[in-house]
């Protein structure tokens, strides 16, 4: 069973809510009464982390029976794992492995929903989340995102080329067309994107020679109107990918990836409301 965290990092996750023993399962003297625990989908989600849940419980001292894999779509009622072993085992995972794939499946399915409404009228088109993730989850984050069917925009910065205005600001006069050779000299082997917040923002940076134009809270009209600028700029050397950022969601996918978008910049998925996962712990029956 392969997991997005190492179990040193998933250890880590269980000493941070089990520091110093569960006072409670002590306290009444259970810890070691034998147990079972079931997880189910209360309602449809795109199961995430299921396999890094599944091993917490296991680093627990539990037995584990993984039954769905991350990126399945589940109905409501379908059930996700099932584990025996102590109560104090049970007890001490339940919790975090709970909240791991409530979160994070509620980012797939979140991404998901986009990924959908996005295809329903563009069938090629892709779903790329950006690097807004909570810091210190970038690797449940790029999980849960490609779980729900979605691709990475960017990891972080030291492996793309992604100039905003922000960058530019720092640039003076020097002109873009300039500012985009030395990226190309320095990076040959880049694709050199750019942030727009206007239409003839994005020509100019088609003109300059980027390779991609994020166009900025473009509202799906303005998309429309500059796909077809670049499409009649014939004297371009290559034709700049376009991708609609900023605001993009489920209600509006569709609209952007039928004003011609060739790719959609989203953050929403991280916004997502947690998925509900129903936990069921019972006593195991006593031996005959």
């Amino acid at each position: 069973m392969r997991t997005t965290a190492t179990h040193q990092e998933l250890e880590s996750l269980l000493r941070d809510d089990v520091p110093h023993g569960d006072l409670t399962t002590e306290t009444l003297g259970i810890g070691a009464v034998p147990g079972a625990m079931q997880f189910a989908a209360r309602d449809r989600m795109v199961l995430a982390l299921a396999e890094d849940a599944a091993a917490l419980i296991e680093l627990a001292g539990c037995q584990v029976e993984l039954l769905a894999a991350s990126g399945t779509v589940l109905e409501q009622g379908a059930p996700i794992l099932r584990a025996q072993g102590s109560a104090a085992g049970l007890l001490r995972g339940w919790k975090v492995a709970q909240t791991l794939i409530e979160i994070w499946s509620g980012v797939a399915t979140e991404a998901e929903a986009i990924v959908r409404a996005a295809r329903a009228v563009r069938p090629g088109i892709a779903i790329a989340c950006t690097r807004k993730n909570v810091p210190g989850t970038k690797q449940f984050a790029v999980a849960a995102v490609k779980a729900g069917g979605a691709v990475m925009h960017r990891l972080g910065l030291s492996e793309t080329i992604l100039v905003f205005p922000e960058h530019r600001a720092f640039l003076g006069d020097t002109p873009l067309a300039d500012a985009a050779e030395r990226l190309r000299r320095a990076a040959p082997e880049k694709r050199l994107v750019i942030e727009v917040t206007g239409i003839e923002q994005a020509v100019a940076a088609a003109v300059a020679g980027f390779d991609v134009i994020q166009a900025e809270k473009f509202p799906p009209g303005d998309i429309e109107a500059l796909v077809r600028r670049i499409d009649a700029m014939a004297a371009l050397r290559t034709r700049p990918i376009i991708a609609a950022a900023g605001g993009v969601n489920a209600h509006n996918a569709a609209a952007y990836a039928a004003a011609g978008a060739d790719l959609l910049v989203t953050s929403a998925p991280y916004l997502a409301r947690p998925c509900d996962v129903q936990v069921r712990i019972v006593r195991a029956p006593a031996a005959v």
